[in-house]
């Protein structure tokens, strides 16, 4: 099975976490200086959480995952629940969507236009939770829109210089 199977996000979907925990394991997530802060604030020290991600000539914080499973240092795996929900990364928040600045070559895809900008929506074809029975939520494009220009506005000042300067504070406080 492939890690994610975009399907075209053009119109509201219901949505439940069945913790099946596919999300959890085996992902790159990216994390802004304010996830750090955000999940430092809870307690957690962000050498036990941050990784650093050569790419290029940036260093990218990325959240660490567990050797012997690949899964996410803040996954339970005995439970299946997230160990920072309240605190959880803006990717997290986003799964199982994703928002594209280019589009993916999918059937059926199509630009997106929200707030002045354009982007190309898309949902994990493999999410159990997708337009599932007894859904807790609903979903809407403009929902995960508003979070990718969140994350894109945090993950443009979210640099080395940031990372340093947040670790050097006791508990990221600013």
């Amino acid at each position: 099975m492939e890690l994610f199977k975009p399907l075209p996000f053009k119109s509201p979907v219901s949505f439940r976490c069945f913790f099946c925990v596919d999300c959890c394991r085996g992902r790159h997530v990216y994390l802004t200086v304010d996830d750090i802060r955000r999940i430092s604030r809870l307690g957690h020290d962000p050498s036990d959480f941050v990784t650093l991600s050569i790419e290029g000539t940036a260093v990218r914080p990325t959240l660490s995952i567990r050797e012997w499973d690949l899964g996410c240092v803040f996954h339970d795996p005995e439970t299946g629940r997230c160990m920072i929900h309240e605190a959880k990364p803006l990717i997290c928040r986003i799964y199982p969507f994703m928002v594209s600045r280019r589009p993916l070559g999918v059937e059926g895809e199509e630009p997106f236009h929200y707030k002045g900008r354009t982007f190309w929506l898309y949902y994990d074809g493999n999410c159990p939770g997708i337009n599932a029975e007894k859904p807790e939520t609903t979903i809407t494009p403009e929902d995960i829109a508003e979070l990718g220009l969140e994350f894109e506005d945090e993950f443009e000042r979210t640099n080395l210089d940031a990372f340093t300067k947040l670790v050097e504070r006791p508990g990221g406080q600013d």
